[in-house]
């Protein structure tokens, strides 16, 4: 099955919903090939970046501009959602807090855009090794290290910038034998929700997992909802990508 190349009216948002299953299975083979990449040493951070990306929908300017402070997992003793940075990884439930953006006022999109989402297995595992990576990294460079407490950064600790990002996914985009030009971070979470409602997940908690300002857009592009969700999403993205 070939997705039909998009003309200048339709894009490949609308390809990949009319098409999910196969549109998860080429995300899913650059989330892959990111791992891949990870392992070799090579661009470690968009690993856990395309996987973040395409298992929880998050925009990419949220996820340039997410702290370590607002990965969260859930801490039974205070009965609330902590920091790791406070309590560590050994937990059972953990999600981010989509509260910020690279935008010029640092807020999200729009008010309804500031959500939680909870993080599927596979996320928590690449963000953790992610975490240990990224510690080991800072000793060699030393005082050249920048520590703006982001998760996603450049090799002396500072901001990704959209050409980063652009450039290094093109590259795990192309040796996954797709064509860079008519692949971007943004894909994946078009992906996420055409996955989603392939899975039948109410339209409704579509809607909250991608913090739309309005129905009408999701609804029309989407299909889509709005509610402060926590769990919805990780709990179908790990039965549709299980860890081993």
């Amino acid at each position: 099955m070939r997705l039909p190349r998009p003309g200048r009216r339709l894009s490949l948002n609308v390809l990949l919903l009319a098409n999910a299953r196969f549109a998860a299975r080429l995300s899913g083979q650059v989330s892959g090939l990111a791992e891949t990449f990870a392992t070799a040493g090579t661009l470690a951070w968009l690993c856990p970046y395309v996987v973040v990306s395409l298992l929880t929908g998050a925009r990419t300017k949220e996820m340039r501009a997410l702290r370590l402070t607002l990965i969260v997992a859930f801490d039974p003793a205070s009965g609330k959602w902590r920091p790791v940075t406070e309590v560590g990884w050994d937990r059972e439930r953990f999600a981010i807090h989509a509260w910020r953006s690279v935008r010029a006022t640092g807020d999200t999109k729009t008010r309804k855009s500031r959500r939680t989402l909870g993080l599927p297995k596979r996320c928590v595992r690449v963000l953790r090794e992610h975490q240990a990576r990224q510690a080991a990294e800072q000793g060699p460079v030393g005082a050249q290290w920048e520590d703006c407490g982001l998760v996603f950064t450049t090799a002396l600790g500072g901001q990704l910038d959209k050409d980063a990002v652009l450039r290094a996914f093109r590259k795990v985009v192309t040796a996954a034998g797709l064509n860079p030009k008519d692949w971007t971070p943004r894909e994946q979470r078009h992906t996420f929700v055409s996955v989603l409602s392939d899975e039948d997940v109410p339209i409704e908690k579509i809607s909250d997992l991608v913090g739309h300002k309005d129905q009408t857009t999701t609804e029309t592009v989407y299909r889509h909802q709005i509610r402060p969700v926590v769990m919805h999403g990780a709990e179908a993205m790990d039965r549709i990508f299980p860890e081993s």
